[in-house]
């Protein structure tokens, strides 16, 4: 079994109550638990020694990590998040010194997203380093965006460019918090979630969830350099636009909204964030799966991105 034919296995039955609006699926669990105005998000992630990061990376950017990975999440539910339990599980031989500079990281970025760390736990495993966070944010009741929301015509939009972060981007991303807010305040946004697993996985969330296919110019796909620089220099490395589509852990964001829109949101961005590149790489349609337009004419992508256990 992979990740997500496992997750499938286990989640047939889960239990729940009045409370839940979203639950398994979707980049966060949404709430209600009675708060006016608002819903609660609720999101768990973990991060683990020799998947996620190695011995040499430098624990301040591990903690950051950690936590970056969930606030990501709430972002792709354009939340705001509030506070965070963390658990970090340890072998027999840990350096404490090394421990609290993780915790110096992971505190960094939470004073700058204004997250509360309210707890957590300590914990033994005899092998490996595994950091957990535990993350609770809101987001306003009128604005839920769910991986199921995309319509036939939809532009489809990705934040920042794509592939090559093993190069240092899985270490150092931004959370699109802000970015995610304005969109939804501003515009009309249908599916929205983040790219944790390359775009070529992720982006079938959404056409599975919606019940709808994509069509993906590969021109119009933002590259990112280390993507084309790792080709480059290594023959057996994947193709950049291959590496853009399959490489995990970019955590820009991936979302649809009415084609109508696509010149005034694109206008709009470049005045509020001239930093931060936001591209439209192609359409939603009818039918099912993701095909590529390119001079030679349409061709079906079946890759997937980054999926544990496979």
């Amino acid at each position: 079994m992979n990740e997500f034919e496992l997750i499938a296995h286990l989640t047939k039955n889960l239990p729940t109550n009045p409370s839940v609006v979203t639950g398994v699926g979707d980049d966060c669990a949404v709430l209600d638990l009675g708060v006016p105005d608002k819903l609660i998000l609720f999101k768990t992630d973990a991060v683990v020694e020799g998947v996620h990061f190695t011995g040499e990376t430098p624990p301040e950017k591990i903690g950051r990590k950690a936590l970056a990975r969930c606030l990501s999440d709430i972002a792709a539910m354009a939340g705001t998040p509030t506070a965070a339990l963390v658990t970090v599980a340890l072998p027999p031989d840990f350096d404490a010194e090394f421990v609290a500079k993780i915790y110096e990281g992971l505190n960094a970025l939470a004073e700058k997203s204004g997250v509360a760390i309210v707890g957590g736990e300590t914990t033994t495993n005899p092998e490996r380093m595994l950091i957990s966070s535990a993350l609770l944010g809101t987001v306003p009741r009128r604005n839920s965006y769910l991986r199921s929301s995309a319509k036939v015509g939809d532009a489809i939009f990705v934040t920042g460019e794509l592939g090559g972060s093993i190069a240092g981007k899985h270490l150092d991303f931004e959370p699109r918090l802000a970015e995610a807010r304005w969109l939804a305040e501003h515009f009309t946004i249908h599916a929205l979630m983040d790219l944790s697993d390359g775009l070529g996985g992720d982006l079938r969330h959404i056409l599975q969830a919606s019940g709808v296919g994509a069509q993906i110019l590969k021109t119009s796909v933002p590259i990112a350099r280390a993507a084309k620089l790792r080709a480059k220099e290594n023959a057996s490395a994947k193709p950049p636009f291959i590496a853009a589509l399959t490489d995990g852990e970019d955590f820009e964001l991936l979302f649809t909204t009415p084609t109508g829109d696509t010149v005034k949101l694109l206008d709009a961005w470049k005045q509020k964030f001239p930093d931060l590149k936001l591209s439209c790489i192609g359409k939603i349609v009818t039918g099912e799966g993701m095909v590529i337009r390119d001079k030679m004419g349409t061709h079906t992508f079946n890759a997937n991105g980054y999926v544990h256990f496979s």
